[in-house]
């Protein structure tokens, strides 16, 4: 017995290391003031200023580390946020409308310029399909909640079709581009790089895309509580992106070079993709604000989201989802 006491301590012991060893890599440590973890996507401003390491040389004064996840799509990324996974990260217009009607205390934080041609609908070389309007019972690969769904609404409800009469096939960029390959859809709406990646490697046709029918707009989001705690943090993030996103800017070349060994596209591709951005990172307006609130009416007009909401409660002077539910 005396020996027994020693033995199950150290099995507790060893059992606790090994739950906080699994828990740690993925980021669902408690939250600390010395930390900011990112999530991030495979492509854009905050893809190339990991590689540059800008932000952790200006917080190291204040001696604030920073973790990085990646994540598929802004939907997946916007989920890690919502459960603690991150602070702070970027998504389209339409994931942070499925994440706050899903209850995410989240907060727009800042957004990039419109970018409407980086999101399209593609089509094989080789399809019949000409004109949105021959999508009518066709199967639509798409990552749910993501901003080419907006794109497929408003490419459709232009062409006279009711999006109930086409067949919306929801899955992640890598497993939608494996479908489009092999045929078993007809049509794709994505985003870059992958855009640009379906056009160059395999001669993917536009259908059509953003010009002249959404903005395209990219999202800096961050946790309320975070963004509250440690707004000083988010403040030196902001900067960070814009010197970023003004030297990607400027410097497009070198921008796809400090991309290519992150997500493995060669330099023509990143050429096409980052042609069609949209740089600098500015402070939320009452235009862009109600240009969200258009989009989370639609989804609702749709039933593609379950409530009603308001955009602006997910603003640092909006209303948080729990002093709504105490009301």
């Amino acid at each position: 017995m005396r020996n027994s006491l020693p033995r199950m301590l150290h099995r507790k012991i060893l059992a606790t290391v090994l739950v906080l060893m699994a828990v740690e890599p993925f980021g669902f440590t408690q939250n600390a003031d010395n930390v900011v973890r990112i999530g991030y996507q495979k492509y854009g401003t905050l893809v190339v200023l990991k590689a540059r390491g800008s932000l952790e040389k200006r917080l190291a004064p204040i001696r604030v580390e920073v973790r990085w996840t990646e994540f598929p799509a802004g939907p997946q990324l916007l989920e890690g946020l919502n459960v603690g996974a991150v602070d702070f990260g970027i998504a389209g217009e339409a994931p942070p409308i499925f994440a706050q009607a899903a209850g995410a205390d989240l907060v727009y934080v800042g957004y990039e310029p419109p970018a409407s041609a980086a999101e399209a609908i593609l089509v094989p070389k080789d399809s019949p399909i000409k004109t949105v309007a021959e999508l009518k019972g066709k199967k639509v690969a798409l990552n749910k909640g993501s901003n080419v769904h907006f794109l497929l609404v408003k490419l459709l409800e232009r062409a006279g079709i009711n999006y109930n009469d086409i067949d919306t096939i929801f899955l992640t960029p890598s497993d939608a581009r494996a479908a489009f390959e092999r045929g078993s859809v007809d049509a794709w709406a994505i985003w870059e790089p992958f855009l640009a990646a379906a056009q160059k490697q395999i001669g993917a046709r536009i259908l059509a895309d953003g010009d002249g029918v959404v903005s395209n707009h990219q999202f800096f989001l961050a946790s309320r509580p975070y963004a509250t705690k440690r707004a000083d943090v988010v403040a030196i993030v902001l900067e960070e992106l814009a010197a970023v996103d003004q030297w990607a800017k400027t410097n497009p070349k070198e921008a796809a070079a400090a991309l290519q060994p992150q997500i493995g596209l060669d330099q023509a591709t990143l050429d096409l993709a980052l042609s069609r951005g949209g740089y600098g990172v500015k402070p939320l307006n009452d235009v862009v604000l109600a240009e969200q609130q258009r989009i989370a009416d639609a989804f609702y007009d749709l039933r593609l989201i379950p409530k009603h909401i308001n955009v602006r409660d997910a603003t640092l002077q909006g209303t948080s989802a729990g002093a709504q539910a105490k009301r």
